[in-house]
């Protein structure tokens, strides 16, 4: 197990620095820079751009440097110093950014993940030992809905019915007066208050999309003769169904935190601006939409760190969890 640990260590070193470039190439892909967008902003204003200024702010932001120079600037001042850049549009450090907003990010994406999995996981056994009841049939049709309706849509849903008939806004994640108050237990009470909306929001699809998972591949055990023999020498129904088939089910858990890592950073970039969410998926977005380029790249490539890291955990996890995968 350590041997597989130390190789998958080691290829992730080359991984990291192939992902790094092929991100930073796909960030300067777009025609021109955020320089261009932000002349052509202050144009649009009426106000003029002499060539001396266009020069001189190009100088500063090191947009005059060749593609390969910009890249191994922004990949050494990264591995030495830890800093990811300057923001552009924002004119602040791009790490001060991203950890403003981490910590609602990691909060709603992990609230979102627990309220996933124990709505999945129960349900899709459930849907699995009593198939084809009328229980089944309403749970299938509630995860093809859950899969089907954009979460953005249940997003604006949510706002219009809460508004319109409860006279309540349920954008954000505190009311007004608790937006810049410090921290208390009023505070925490008024958060859990705001919280429970994008959970649901966010958690719906994967929700729906791990029932259907759960049940098939639970299904798939319960037909294998080693059920049947177990339930023959009389284990008691429960256990064995929690004991075998939940266990072996429980694998496409395991594998989706190779995904579920990069999730809880960028988010769900749609329904956070629909609700008006301090997540880090509005910051994401505004930085590809004004070629914001270091605040965008630092976001690449930290989601594809935290996916090769998650890809490595949920194996291990695979691997302790499933006696069937060897490591030869």
């Amino acid at each position: 197990m350590w041997r597989f640990i130390l190789r998958r260590l080691m290829w992730m070193i080359p991984t990291l620095v192939i992902i790094s470039i092929i991100s930073f190439i796909i960030i300067q892909l777009p025609p021109g820079d955020y320089l261009a967008s932000y002349i052509a902003r202050l144009e649009s204003r009426g106000s003029n751009v002499d060539q001396a200024t266009i020069d001189s702010l190009r100088m500063r932001y090191g947009l005059d440097d060749p593609l390969i120079v910009q890249y191994f600037k922004w990949l050494g001042n990264i591995l030495l110093h830890g800093n990811f850049g300057y923001s552009f549009e924002w004119r602040l450090p791009v790490s001060q950014l991203i950890l403003e907003r981490l910590p609602m990010t990691f909060m709603v994406a992990t609230a979102s993940l627990l309220f996933a999995w124990s709505v999945a996981l129960p349900i899709g056994i459930f849907s699995a030992v009593k198939q084809y009841s009328l229980a089944d049939y309403f749970f299938t049709v509630l995860g093809f809905l859950g899969l089907g309706i954009p979460n953005f849509m249940l997003a604006l849903v949510f706002l219009y019915v809460s508004n319109r008939y409860f006279g309540l806004s349920v954008g954000g994640l505190f009311s007004p007066a608790y937006l810049n108050a410090p921290w208390g237990i009023h505070k925490i009470l008024d958060l859990l208050s705001h919280l429970w909306i994008p959970v649901i929001i966010i958690g719906t699809a994967g929700t729906a999309g791990l029932i259907r998972i759960t049940r098939a591949n639970v299904l798939d055990e319960l037909r294998k003769p080693y059920v049947e023999t177990a339930r023959s020498k009389g284990l008691h129904p429960m256990l064995l169904i929690l004991k075998y088939p939940v266990r072996i089910a429980l694998n496409p858990f395991i594998s989706s935190i190779g995904f579920i890592l990069p999730g809880m950073i960028s988010g769900e970039v749609i329904v956070s601006i629909v609700l008006n969410l301090p997540t880090t998926g509005p910051l994401l977005y505004s930085a590809l939409l004004s070629q914001d380029t270091y605040l965008a790249g630092a976001f690449v490539l930290m989601l594809a760190v935290l996916t090769v890291i998650g890809v490595l955990i949920s194996d291990i996890l695979l691997a302790w969890l499933d006696p069937r995968i060897r490591l030869s």
